[in-house]
């Protein structure tokens, strides 16, 4: 991996594991549908003047239905999974269970593109060993503790879409500009999310909400969705879907360190014995050459306005 996707890889891979432990303080304010409304729009408001500034947002309208099933497979669906998941299993545990998505993203690839250069033995391996690990805590965790299959399924699920859409937007948005792609299918998101959401918000505007869960919201919405997802498709552009749905792995070190130091969330004897696992699984899947990055790139900022 290059020194600027090395980059990327950690960047994309940190503000992707704070959403979990931010989930987490914002729903003792807020509900589901509030939440990713709120950080969907504050994401929107914030890229789609750039789009129209740039010129971005006009190739993202013609590319729509594939910026729309990116939307739902991204965002409508994982968002409201992850968040509502997060009432009934810890926020190390939801970033955890997202560590699947390089699995899945590689059994797509193979099974409906007929894609085997993510099949070769090293990277293989490591992907392997990495999901073993999230297996291994999830049984023992479901065995010792007490977590939910039903929440779990639902995290996993969401991680599935995950893999899904980091495929789909590699090869059918590679040409479309990064703002009006992500603008666009953020305004979708908020669209949708604001009937569910409008039932909800003037009962929690009414209870004043602690500044706390305000400021969760707002990074949520500028850090964690409109930053991070520009991060995220440069990261595509740079290594690749396979590759830069590895950074799972990073969310996942991230989520459970700030729901631990934070929220006191405990360190179970699953995640004991299943993150050095993960770790491992994790050099040997980014260190090999075996998975290749794709010739399609994404259209930078830059590319839009020039």
């Amino acid at each position: 991996m290059s020194r600027k996707g090395l980059i990327l890889f950690s960047l994309a891979g940190l503000f992707w594991g704070i959403p979990y432990f931010l989930i987490a303080i914002a729903l003792e304010s807020f509900s589901t549908p509030t939440i990713v409304f709120a950080r969907t729009a504050i994401g929107a408001i914030i890229l789609i003047p750039y789009a129209i500034k740039t010129g971005s947002l006009k190739p993202a309208l013609k590319a729509w239905p594939f910026v729309l099933l990116f939307a739902a497979l991204e965002m409508i669906g994982p968002w409201f999974l992850i968040t509502e998941a997060q009432k009934h299993i810890s926020s190390g545990l939801a970033g955890l269970l997202i560590a699947t998505v390089p699995f899945y993203a590689v059994a797509i690839l193979a099974l409906f593109f007929k894609d085997r250069s993510a099949l070769r033995p090293v990277p293989l391996a490591g992907m392997a060993i990495g999901f073993l690990g999230v297996g291994i805590i999830i049984g023992i965790d479901s065995i010792v503790g007490d977590t939910s299959a039903i929440w779990i399924g639902a995290v996993v699920l969401a991680a599935l879409g995950y893999a899904s859409a980091a495929i789909m937007a590699n090869r059918k948005l590679g040409e479309v500009p990064i703002a009006g792609t992500i603008g666009l299918s953020m305004l979708i998101v908020s669209l949708v999310y604001s009937i569910p959401a409008s039932s909800f918000i003037p009962k929690e505007i009414a209870s004043n909400p602690p500044l706390e869960s305000w400021l969760a919201i707002l990074a949520l919405g500028v850090v964690c969705s409109a930053l991070a997802f520009v991060i995220f498709f440069r990261l595509l552009r740079e290594v690749g879907a396979v590759k830069a749905t590895l950074i799972t792995y990073v969310n996942t070190a991230v989520a459970i360190l700030l729901g631990t130091v934070f929220l006191s969330e405990p360190i179970t004897p699953g995640l004991i014995a299943g993150i050095p696992l993960i770790a491992i699984g994790l050099y040997l899947s980014t260190k090999s050459p075996g998975i290749k990055k794709r010739p399609r790139r994404f259209a930078s900022y830059e590319d839009s306005s020039s």
